[in-house]
């Protein structure tokens, strides 16, 4: 792991390559898996000022959870996560006709409704934030659905700090960003004159 200001990342983030491949998973990390996105109570009171414009946009389904049990959970390890439905889908996640997942948040960023883009959890994953003493974790998270995007990754050279630069930045700033990418240059650069 590296030391950079507050943070300890781990050095999967440096040397993985991972690029998103909508065209092959479609998104389906929104409606997979057995808990729901982190988020912070910050982060649920920007969503709960946006529900009148979200509600009449998710499935019944998805309304009828927010109904009984709220935006948010505590998941087995104790973490606040946005709610699921059926075990599995993000209750602000919808299909489109060509079976594309997107988020209805996000929908309402790019319509230039809002300003808050999307949690912070959905917007950096496959990294996942941790709590490490006084530090922060910054951690690669590896998904077998994500497999595709570790191809694509691979195929065009892009390593995961640089295919999330803009959601890291959105993180921790432009100067962490760029110490993280010094980093990444010096390690690299060891690594060659082994």
């Amino acid at each position: 792991m590296f030391l950079i200001q507050n943070t300890l990342v781990s050095l999967d983030v440096l040397e993985k390559e991972f690029c998103c491949d909508l065209d092959k998973c479609h998104g389906c990390c929104c409606i997979e898996g057995d808990a729901g996105a982190p988020v912070t109570d910050e982060e649920l009171l920007q969503i709960q000022r946006l529900l009148p414009d979200l509600m009449p946009e998710m499935t019944k389904e998805a309304r009828e959870v927010v109904d009984k049990q709220g935006l948010a959970y505590k998941d087995q390890s104790g973490e606040q996560v946005l709610s699921i439905v059926n075990d599995k889908d993000c209750i602000f996640a919808r299909t489109d006709h060509n079976g594309w997942c997107y988020c209805l948040i996000e929908k309402l960023f790019r319509a230039g409704k809002t300003d808050f883009l999307k949690p912070m959890s959905c917007h950096l994953y496959p990294i996942r934030l941790t709590k490490v003493g006084e530090n922060t974790g910054v951690e690669y998270h590896r998904w077998d659905i994500c497999h595709c995007a570790r191809v694509l990754g691979k195929k065009s050279h892009v390593p995961l700090y640089q295919f999330l630069k803009e959601p890291l930045i959105r993180r921790f700033g432009q100067e962490w960003y760029d110490e993280l990418e010094l980093t990444a240059q010096e390690w690299k650069k060891q690594c060659r004159q082994k």
